[in-house]
């Protein structure tokens, strides 16, 4: 890490932000890392969980900075999962213009998505991911040791993401996902580093070929136009008056199977390929049925805030086969409405 960040730097300082869990089991290693290859690095800790991801939280990271003399040849070293990835790229983005960045992930979520790729952002109140910017990190480093402290759920979440890049892009990722489920709940670490390479492969081969999105990279969202809005929905309603918010994966898991659904009743994919991907997410232990009280109203207003929608139209990725998909921009809302009720009550 410390070899990393010192190519990236062009001034001897360094910003470590990374999370209160992270920070406790990694942050002495990363700074020990950092100032042995001569940067003089200070450590900045933020709550864990999407709470984090705010333009308030930002701006706190901007003042720590600045009080800690990080300049424009500084780097920002980003230590954690997709929620530090996301805030800290989006803070090496726009602090002073722009400064160099590296990304350690610790999660697999991370590993196999938000680490790769350049996408930065924040929450806004109604929308996931809505203020952001494309800023490619200088180097990416996943260790899938770090994976054997990772919380079950966050495994989870992250094998969401695994069947997501399997669906849209490799037939054979996809079958051996199936065949090797239990090793990778069981952290296998053979298996793990298979995968998440073949699923950096995928990615990074998708964003070389469309780094901003205008193209071959909208793939990339499968399961995203509905999941987000679950997810950001679920948030709203957290707290001390409801419940728990939703992983991204969780989300991510009841998008693609609404995402299919509305390909198998376009006649774009058959049946058995809906079911064999809701089998594979089930024995990852992710949810596949939206609840039932879902609000169909709440939810198509939040899409139509998502920055996948263009010109009035919400963009949607639908399954052709394991391993292909197609972008649309057509989907009605009540494709979208029969879609959720005909999953949620299967």
């Amino acid at each position: 890490m410390g070899l990393e960040a010192k190519a990236a730097a062009r001034s001897p300082k360094a910003a470590l932000i990374t999370d209160a869990h992270v920070a406790a089991l990694y942050k002495d290693k990363a700074l020990a890392s950092l100032r042995e290859a001569g940067l003089a690095a200070e450590a900045i800790i933020v709550p864990p969980g999407e709470s984090s991801k705010t333009l308030a939280q930002a701006g706190e990271l901007f003042d720590t900075m600045l009080r800690a003399g990080i300049d424009r040849g500084s780097v920002v070293v980003a230590l954690g999962g997709g929620v530090v990835s996301d805030l800290a790229g989006f803070v090496a983005a726009t602090y002073m213009r722009g400064i160099p960045w590296i990304v350690v992930s610790t999660t697999l979520l991370g590993q196999v998505d938000a680490s790769v790729g350049g996408k930065t952002a924040v929450d806004h109140p109604q929308c996931k991911n809505l203020i952001g910017a494309f800023h490619q990190p200088s180097a990416v480093l996943a260790d899938v040791d770090t994976l054997a402290t990772l919380p079950e759920e966050e495994l989870r979440t992250g094998l969401a993401e695994v069947v997501k890049h399997a669906v849209i892009r490799d037939a054979d990722l996809f079958a051996l996902l199936e065949a090797q489920a239990a090793r990778l709940l069981a952290r296998d670490a053979e298996v793990l580093e298979d995968v998440v390479t073949r699923n950096v492969r995928i990615k990074a081969e998708v964003v070389m070929a469309d780094e901003r999105e205008s193209g071959l990279r909208r793939i990339l969202n499968y399961g995203h136009t509905i999941g987000h809005a679950i997810e950001s929905l679920a948030m709203a309603s957290s707290g001390p008056a409801g419940g728990l918010p939703m992983s991204h994966g969780c989300a991510v898991a009841i998008g693609m199977m609404v995402e299919a659904e509305i390909a198998v009743r376009r006649g774009l994919v058959g049946r058995a390929v809906a079911e064999r991907q809701r089998r594979l997410l089930e024995r990852f232990g992710l949810p596949v049925r939206p609840d039932p009280a879902l609000d169909l109203k709440q939810c198509l207003a939040v899409m139509r805030h998502d920055k996948k929608a263009e010109a009035g139209h919400m963009r949607f990725v639908l399954p052709e086969a394991i391993g292909s998909v197609r972008d649309v921009n057509d989907v009605s809302d009540g494709e979208i409405g029969e879609a959720l009720q005909a999953v949620a009550g299967a």
